[in-house]
């Protein structure tokens, strides 16, 4: 019986593959500079539009939920294009997701805040499902966690530099802008600083919108190979495809798809709730605005441990262990503390969640053969786990305490990915 072959790339000489390399770490630097913007939008957004925790966090929802209903039309849309066509088109997307910030900032809409969001996630959704698989392909699979943690190193700087950019901009003198807005004396003169400060987000994304249409003509001329898919391979080929007709057939894809989207809302959770848990310590919006930024940092960290140490000194399997019980440590530690001690036990959730990602997705897929394309794009879906676990998190917050709200939303995501990096990857599996 044969399946289908994975994608190979004729690569001619080793410049042609550092040149490929370069222009995916790009791309990878885009995917982190607009995905972390989030945390910067959503305290803007929730003095702008005058909003409570339980509808600030529809920002994440709008956002990752793109994911949910994009990544299986994605594949679809990579197989018409190619590859790098589907990435430019996606750059282009996501343009006009900024574009509609500019009525969303006018009208001051939150509605039409969170329409750009989703636009904006359509077009990271199209990206992510084709820059994963073709880092994973652009060498030895051994090393596809090495590449992947690689271009975590471009996502994750995007990411600290990001929202220092945009708070920089938008919430410059924040604490005293709040203290202007609560102190207003009628509705007219409140309606007029909030409108100020809703107009301060039109100049950043134009310019955002101006650079993503240019990147993506680069993109075009650029000399990124193309991936050619090949029908068939091998029954040789180690597979645990077998005789199975449904993808619904591999428990330990399924398991991981459900792993996929825990991590990735104890991910969202830590680098954009981080300024709201802050905030409701009672720590200023001039402070809180930059806490994004350190578990960034401190997920820089944690891709940099993980080039040097998979898969010579730690597996993949050990790796996401490890990041797990580092994970469940650190959230009793923001439990049980208060002030910067508590942000700081947050912020280093990042070191802990840094090496998931390239550890999930290979174990997740190993072996699927025929499947494997479908079984990406159900990964991919997961995704949608940053759009549902902050969400839940701002709803309790409003109930009952802050520590409580986001221990109950991020312990037992930890132990799940525990048990998945001890047996849940292997279920179902010969």
């Amino acid at each position: 019986m044969t399946t289908a072959k994975p994608l190979e790339i004729p690569m001619p000489t080793q410049r042609t593959n550092i040149t490929a390399i370069f222009i995916i770490g790009f791309l990878y630097f885009i995917l982190g500079f607009i995905t972390w913007l989030n945390g910067s939008l959503i305290q803007f957004l929730t003095l702008v539009c005058q909003l409570k925790s339980s509808q600030a966090f529809l920002v994440t929802t709008a956002f990752y939920m793109a994911y949910f209903f994009l990544a299986l039309p994605s594949s679809v849309i990579i197989k018409r294009t190619g590859f790098k066509n589907g990435m430019a088109l996606s750059l282009l997307v996501m343009a006009i997701g900024s574009v509609i910030f500019i009525p969303a900032a006018r009208e001051r809409s939150f509605g039409l805040f969170l329409t750009g969001l989703f636009v904006q996630g359509m077009g990271l959704a199209l990206l992510q499902t084709a820059v994963n698989p073709f880092i994973s392909i652009l060498g030895p699979i051994e090393s596809a966690a090495k590449r992947i943690s690689i271009m975590g190193i471009c996502n994750k700087i995007a990411g600290i530099i990001s929202p220092l950019i945009l708070s920089a901009i938008l919430l410059s003198n924040a604490t005293e802008l709040e203290k202007k807005i609560d102190a207003a004396i009628n509705l007219v003169e409140k309606e007029q600083l909030l409108n100020e400060l809703s107009g301060k987000v039109i100049m950043p994304y134009i310019v955002l919108a101006v650079s993503l249409v240019i990147l993506a003509f680069a993109l075009l001329k650029s000399p990124l190979p193309e991936p050619q898919l090949e029908e068939d391979k091998t029954a040789a080929e180690p597979t645990a495809a077998g005789n199975k007709t449904s993808i619904w057939q591999f428990p330990h894809l399924l398991l991981g798809a459900v792993c996929i989207f825990v991590y990735v809302g104890v991910e969202v959770m830590a680098g954009d709730a981080i300024g709201v848990y802050g905030k409701a310590m009672g720590m200023p919006l001039d402070k809180t605005k930059y806490f994004t930024t350190f578990t960034l940092i401190s997920m820089l960290v944690g891709y940099v441990t993980g080039i040097f140490t998979i898969p010579k000194l730690i597996s993949q399997q050990v790796a996401l262990k490890a990041s797990a019980i580092l994970g469940i440590l650190f959230s009793i530690g923001a439990f049980f503390t208060e002030g910067y001690t508590a942000i700081t036990f947050i912020a280093l959730l990042g070191l802990a969640n840094a090496l998931m990602w390239p550890a999930i997705f290979p174990l997740a897929i190993d072996k699927l053969g025929k499947f494997t394309k479908t079984g990406s794009a159900l990964l991919i879906m997961g995704i949608a786990g940053g759009a549902i676990i902050p969400l839940i998190y701002g709803n309790l917050k409003d109930s009952i305490p802050n520590h409580l709200a986001f221990f109950i939303c991020m312990l037992p995501c930890y132990l799940y990915i525990l048990y998945y990096s001890i047996n849940g990857y292997k279920v179902g599996r010969k």
